[in-house]
């Protein structure tokens, strides 16, 4: 390699990425294009290889020779690429085997069974959403309603011009928009070769599938969500990794990318394999692939997978089958390291970007900064809310007065993390049933049924997330291998339902007693929480800022209450604004007078309580008014 080339052999980035420190390693490895030299540049990780040559359409698929450089790289130079070339590294490994393999930094690659990396020049999309990034820089979480719609590119719809980034885009902003989410979070698009691993086996992890469109392609997707004011969440999967020869297993030869020691390199119930977050340059790689999405793709936040797979030395493992840490503990401390510095990278560069733990044990601090000890996630999905309230919605309404505390159990333990409460993906595959057939009861009591949930879901403190088809009442399990039943929008309780979606997701964005005080009790109090032979709760939302709060009633068994009495913290009037068994919703039209008024009848610890009309199976919002005491006149 002659003078001139060395020159753009990036030294200092190679030092940052061996001693784990690089956050936009792209810009180092893969394939590169230097306007300078009008050639392309390509390097690679492969410090054990005994050799490494470059191959692909522009040399006829025959060996361009690498140079070993220091830090453990391979470079060469390319003049006679372009964007859509085919290549692949030929490794000669430290165990003398030859292995044709993707580049780990590719920026667009094949999909399925054909697995080379393509060349691409950084690409030319010119941005629109300046209005939405700045407007997200000055947001604080915390404080702002999120609805997250939780989708399957490939099977949420097929519109027009078929299943692509550019058409889904434009469909899914109009429909969220329509809808009232603020969010869509997309099940894993980072490459993978597997279909049936729903994009959670990635093999390229800087690289927007291909399977719908070029990084272009994705760029226009989330340009196009952003310009209708929807974040863009993405699903994203640094816990483990297939074993596909072309992909990072054994990558020079040596276990590279996965655990050093054998027993601890392979998940035992997954059968893919392990990062080791102890290497400096795993950290680099994986922290890099992150702030690549959000750095040159725009997106607003990433869902981590698998947490809890990460954090235990012993997950899905017996005693004696898995190695201690330095401690003698079970916790994987270069885990915990890594997640804590992939958190600090992502929230200190790219102000607004929200990062959440999809974490299903009682690890603590997860959501907690990591000078305090803490993970140093934004959020985290709250699994038992789901559990607890599924398993109750499961019931016979009979068997429930034995089960309230499923209802409200969660209220013990809301503040002790930022929480998503998540009915995702994973609830409606595998045997488990849709949203919609989970529910106990027949046919119009089903509906009514979810829309109770989702009225308490959308209600209770933490932000929120529906799986696509949830919305309109899909009867069959997810499938990713077609489209969800759009069809059943011709039936007047899926439009319905539809509708009830709708008018949730503007009644949780237009209220700030549903999302400003989140985090704590003063947002948040029980109005009558022990009423367990009925199985109905009621709660007030204090937002904190002067306007209203607001009042939750629920209801859930087949069964009208009239003269439902609850309590107040003092005088005031409701008005109802949202009542889920509307005619519009579906439901029989038991409402409420305009105006009802709070009576000095004590209830419970409060001074104050009302009574209702509380339809059978169904969420009721109302209004509170205070009205102030009169001041008393004064008399001579």
């Amino acid at each position: 390699m002659d003078q001139r080339h060395q020159a753009f052999i990036p030294k200092d980035d190679i030092y940052l990425f061996n001693t784990g420190h690089a956050r936009k390693a792209w810009l180092c490895f893969g394939c590169r294009w230097i306007p300078e030299l009008e050639e392309f540049r390509f390097i690679v990780w492969a410090p054990n290889a005994q050799k490494v040559s470059l191959i692909g359409d522009f040399n006829g698929w025959n060996d361009t020779p690498m140079e070993r450089q220091e830090g453990g790289v391979w470079a060469c130079f390319v003049d006679n690429a372009v964007v859509g070339h085919h290549y692949k590294y030929r490794v000669v490994g430290a165990d003398g085997k030859t292995v044709l393999k993707s580049d780990p930094f590719a920026a667009w690659s094949e999909n399925r069974s054909e697995t080379a990396s393509i060349v691409w020049d950084g690409g030319h999309f010119i941005w629109q959403d300046q209005r939405f990034m700045e407007q997200r820089s000055r947001q604080n979480f915390m404080t702002t309603p999120m609805s997250i719609y939780e989708l399957h590119l490939g099977s949420w719809m097929y519109p027009d011009g078929g299943v692509n980034y550019r058409s889904i885009g434009d469909a899914l902003a109009a429909y969220c928009s329509d809808m009232g989410y603020t969010h869509v979070e997309l099940m894993p698009v980072t490459e993978y070769p597997y279909d049936g691993s729903w994009g959670y086996q990635v093999t390229g992890y800087y690289a927007p599938t291909s399977r719908y469109g070029t990084p272009d392609d994705f760029r226009y997707f989330v340009d196009t969500l952003h310009r209708a004011g929807i974040g863009v969440i993405m699903d994203w999967v640094p816990a483990h990794f297939p074993k596909d020869e072309h992909g990072l297993r054994l990558f020079d030869g040596t276990p590279l990318y996965e655990c050093k020691e054998q027993r601890m390199a392979e998940h035992p119930e997954w059968g893919t394999l392990i990062f080791d977050y102890s290497s400096d340059q795993v950290q680099s790689f994986l922290i890099s692939s992150a702030c690549l999405f959000f750095d040159e793709y725009h997106i607003d936040g990433i869902r981590v997978d698998a947490v809890s797979s990460m954090l235990y030395l012993n997950y899905g493992r017996k005693e004696g089958e898995y190695t201690p840490n330095k401690d003698g503990g079970y916790i994987n401390l270069n885990a915990l390291d890594f997640l804590r510095n992939m958190n600090s990278a992502v929230l200190s560069n790219y102000p607004g970007a929200v990062t959440i733990a999809e974490e299903s044990t009682a690890y603590p601090l997860i959501t907690a900064p990591p000078d305090v000890g803490g993970v140093g996630f934004c959020l985290k999905w709250d699994m038992g809310f789901m559990h607890d309230t599924l398993d109750y919605m499961a019931l016979d309404p009979y068997f429930r007065a034995w089960n309230h505390n499923k209802l409200t159990f969660s209220m013990m333990y809301a503040f002790s993390e930022n929480y998503v409460l998540a009915y995702s993906h994973d609830e409606v595959v595998h045997g488990k049933y849709s949203m919609i057939n989970k529910m106990s009861g027949d046919y119009d009591q089903k509906f009514a049924s979810v829309r109770t949930l989702y009225g308490y879901q959308f209600s209770h403190p933490g932000k929120k997330l529906t799986f696509m088809g949830s919305e309109f009442g899909q009867f069959i399990e997810w499938n990713w291998q077609q489209s969800l039943d759009w069809l059943l929008l011709d039936y007047p309780r899926h439009r319905e339902l539809q509708a009830y979606m709708r008018a949730l997701n503007h009644l949780y964005r237009e209220h700030p007693a549903l999302y400003l005080q989140d985090r704590s009790w003063d947002g948040f109090q029980w109005l009558n929480v022990d009423d367990s032979q009925r199985s109905s709760i009621a709660y007030m939302r204090i937002p904190g800022d002067g306007s209203r709060s607001m009042v939750c009633v629920f209801n859930f068994t087949p069964v009208q209450y009239d003269g439902f009495v609850f309590g107040l913290p003092q005088n005031g009037t409701l008005k109802e604004i949202l009542n889920s068994d509307e005619t519009r919703f579906g439901g029989h039209g038991v409402t409420n007078p305009a105006a009802i008024r709070a009576k000095k009848q004590p209830f419970v610890e409060h001074p104050w309580s009302a009574s209702i009309t509380l339809p059978a199976l169904s969420a009721v919002f109302f209004e509170f008014r205070p009205v102030s005491p009169r001041k008393k006149k004064k008399t001579d």
